[in-house]
């Protein structure tokens, strides 16, 4: 198996609202927006080369979860 090269790497940071955050405790990733911005790179020939997910505090009391890919091309 062969290691693909990209010649350019591009970070995209999402997270959950802050307003769900705040009300309801927590309101999840928004799958709709990261779907999106995803198909979108994808038309102009990115591809995800890795991916986390992170959970940071929000405020004093809550957690706010994001997910960072990785885009190469």
């Amino acid at each position: 198996m062969t290691a693909q090269r990209f010649t350019e790497y591009k970070m995209v940071h999402i997270s959950e609202g802050g307003c769900g955050t705040l009300l309801l405790g927590s309101s999840g990733l928004p799958l709709k927006k990261i779907e999106a911005e995803l198909n979108r790179y994808a038309a102009e020939g990115w591809q995800v080369v890795f991916q986390v997910l992170e959970m940071k505090r929000f405020w004093l009391f809550w957690q706010r979860e994001s997910v960072i890919v990785t885009l190469g091309r």
